[in-house]
């Protein structure tokens, strides 16, 4: 397998609080990676790790296959969006976008319009970043971590506080640069219905701890699938369908969510159906990325249908 990151029992402490717990991630080359996990959890921590903004305490990482004092020159390689992008609000987008490309020895117009086009900025004209919306400047804050062509990116939050709008327009901005630019990308989100459209494999910290890792497949094939019915008496069937010996029945909604597929979900409705129940709707669901996570961490049960 091709990792493009791998930590080591890697961790972090502030004095006797240990931020990130001897973790190993193994994150793939060209995959969109999300890191799950609650507030101080520990995520902004291993990215800013991950990005050389901060020294672990213990254990190790590898970028590119480089460690140790070979991580320096493949700095350059990181693109990094942490917590809200260093602009200036009272230049343009283009000349933020400028004075970031003259770091980076890539200041070209071309180049510079080029970037300003994959992140959906390319008519802002001489308008102010001051004026932007939330999910403008995030898009910047990506361009201005896309300036000078990095193999990898580390976002922070990126659509954290976006209306749903900017929210689509930065996972569109996303899954073209890792389709179209081969880009690999580290993103953390609290909003995990976006996550689960969006990355291929999923770290999940809690106290510091990654206490599971997996992939989309993994996430089905870990968490089944599960039946949701809607009837119009859903307590009175809920019994009826006990009564079939079927365990584990909860309510959602205007739903009946059944914890499994049924072989014969057909004579389940046939039964309603025969005891005066009207059935408005059946069909099979799986378990999402906020019921696996809710489940693994003991936060609480199933709430996403």
């Amino acid at each position: 397998m091709n990792y493009l990151i791998q930590t080591h029992g890697l961790t972090k402490k502030y004095r006797s609080k240990i931020a990130v717990d001897h973790i190993d991630l193994n994150i793939k080359e060209g995959e969109i990676y999300g890191l799950i996990g609650k507030n101080g959890a520990g995520k902004t921590t291993v990215m800013r790790m991950l990005s050389g903004l901060s020294n672990p305490t213990e254990g190790s990482y590898s970028l590119f296959g480089k460690e140790g004092h070979e991580l320096h020159s493949e700095m350059r390689n990181v693109g990094v969006l942490i917590e809200a992008p260093g602009i200036f609000p009272k230049l343009s987008a283009y000349d933020n976008l400028k004075m970031k490309c003259l770091a980076m020895g890539c200041d070209s117009k071309a180049y510079i319009e080029g970037l300003l086009e994959l992140v959906g900025l390319a008519d802002t004209g001489k308008k102010r970043v001051g004026a932007f919306s939330l999910g403008m400047r995030q898009r910047l804050g990506i361009a201005l971590a896309l300036a000078g062509d990095p193999a990898l990116i580390i976002l922070d939050e990126p659509i954290n506080g976006l209306d749903p709008q900017g929210i689509a327009d930065i996972r569109n901005t996303l899954s073209v640069l890792r389709s179209e630019k081969h880009i690999t990308i580290m993103i953390s989100s609290h909003i995990l219905e976006e996550l689960e459209k969006l990355a291929d494999t999923y770290g999940i910290i809690n106290e510091g701890k990654l206490i599971d890792e997996f992939t989309t497949e993994d996430l089905h094939n870990k968490s089944g699938n599960y039946t949701m019915i809607a009837t119009d008496d859903n307590e009175k069937a809920a019994g009826l369908i006990s009564e079939m010996g079927i365990e584990g029945i909860t309510q959602n909604g205007r739903y009946l969510r059944l914890p499994q597929k049924l072989d014969k979900d057909i004579n389940v409705v046939k039964y309603l159906v025969q005891k005066d129940i009207f059935v408005r709707e059946v069909r099979e669901e799986f378990f999402s990325l906020e019921d696996y996570y809710l489940s693994v961490t003991k936060e609480g049960g199933n709430n996403n249908g």
